[in-house]
């Protein structure tokens, strides 16, 4: 791959996510050279991708070029590489781009969509886990509305207008939510010769009610919103099969072209480990985030789990892992003691639509417009760079004026 030999540690780091990033910014280049590579060579703030799948903020909004991040740091690298394998006795990770030694090595290499084994869902549902996958879905969501105006069969006309989506978590809640904001405010004004009555936006949950991961109450704020927002939504109804026109669930069958899956996720693995460090698709390890067995093997983020029960698969426990473990990096090299991670959910939030929001704060239960002021403020805080930053809240500011999305663009890549 290139990169210099120094008497200094070799660290690298696969996967430039919210935890690859921060483990980065926080190594003292002083004790390491940091070796960052990834298969993209821009970070993505993910929690806005259904934004861009509905046409609310551009790709460049949400994504920032590593380099640019990175070009003021010494003793930094980054290489565009797939790593493929990794070969633990020897030390050296295989890429497309080539090999290279480590001294340690730290997979942040985050999550991927998990279709739980069901190859057909995998083959014809439409994910959106990826910057090129909420592009994808822009795409085809546009294109069903420009070829309902053609179609003149009234079954085959609402069959193009039937959205299906699969999983009541943040994601689905909010991408439902910004369908249907869609579907009443934008839709009549592109498309007057279409009946928006037509529209039909499903949310298909398995469990007994949205958001899990949330309080009852915020669960229960949520259903109410979206159902007031004309979405039909399906709880304790897990999906069985789909053929690319039929979606079969627990309750019955929903024909549709558009299933959207946003049901789950899986850690992000690499080959070349060990059976005996993987726990349900993520990589055990201990409270310093090391992998047992392993003396110079770290894993964080999405595709680790420490025990008792993990931490959510989201951003905010991977920066604070990233952080923790740059610390005690520093802290081994400067022979100090080593800090066990502790992380408490202290906040989850989920936005519904304009003014609507739910949001867990410690004991707090908050709703409504106050809610979606906490959920603007912390995302916006969060996304990498002033311009994209900045970008992002002209977009909002423009569209709460407006009540429109701009960014209707078709754009075959």
């Amino acid at each position: 791959m290139n990169i210099p030999n120094t008497n200094l540690k070799r660290v690298v780091i696969i996967g430039s996510g919210f935890g690859g990033l921060q483990v980065a910014y926080k190594l003292n280049r002083k004790f390491f050279q940091i070796v960052l590579i990834d298969k993209n060579n821009y970070h993505t703030f993910q929690p806005l991708l259904y934004q861009v799948a509905t046409f609310g903020l551009e790709p460049d909004s949400i994504a920032k070029s590593i380099r640019t991040i990175i070009n003021n740091y010494y003793n930094f690298f980054f290489r565009l590489a797939k790593v493929n394998f990794i070969d633990l006795k020897t030390q050296i990770i295989f890429s497309n781009m080539g090999e290279l030694y480590y001294d340690y090595l730290i997979l942040a290499t985050g999550s991927k969509t998990n279709f739980f084994g069901k190859k057909n869902i995998e083959k014809f549902a439409l994910p959106m886990k990826t910057l090129e996958e909420a592009l994808n879905l822009r795409n085809c969501i546009l294109q069903r509305f420009e070829s309902a105006l053609y179609e003149t069969n009234y079954k085959k006309q609402c069959l193009l207008m039937n959205f299906v989506i699969v999983g009541g978590g943040p994601t689905g809640v909010e991408l439902a939510g910004s369908l249907a904001e869609f579907k009443s405010s934008i839709f009549p004004k592109d498309y007057p010769e279409l009946d928006n009555k037509k529209i039909k936006i499903h949310l298909i949950q398995a469990t007994k009610r949205l958001l899990d991961g949330m309080s009852e109450s915020s669960s229960k704020k949520a259903l109410k919103y979206l159902k007031n927002m004309g979405v039909n939504v399906w709880l304790n109804n897990p999906v069985k099969d789909y053929d690319g026109k039929i979606l079969s669930t627990n309750k019955g069958k929903l024909k549709s072209i558009n299933v959207i899956w946003t049901a789950g996720v899986k850690g992000a693995l690499i080959k070349g480990l060990k059976k005996k460090y993987l726990a349900n698709n993520r990589i055990q390890v201990d409270c310093f985030n090391k992998v047992k067995g392993e003396k110079n093997l770290f894993a964080i983020g999405d595709v680790a789990v420490m025990k008792p029960n993990g931490h959510p698969m989201i951003a905010l426990p991977a920066m604070k892992q990233g952080i923790h473990l740059a610390k005690n990096f520093n802290r081994f090299f400067s022979k100090k003691q080593l800090i066990p991670f502790n992380y408490h959910n202290k906040i989850t939030m989920a936005i519904i639509g304009r003014n609507k929001a739910v949001c867990d704060i410690f004991f707090l239960k908050i709703s409504g417009f106050f809610a979606w002021l906490i959920w603007m403020s912390i995302h916006l805080i969060k996304i990498v760079g002033f311009r994209n930053k900045l970008l992002t809240l002209i977009n909002w500011g423009t569209q709460y004026i407006n009540y429109n999305k701009s960014i209707r663009l078709i754009i075959n890549y």
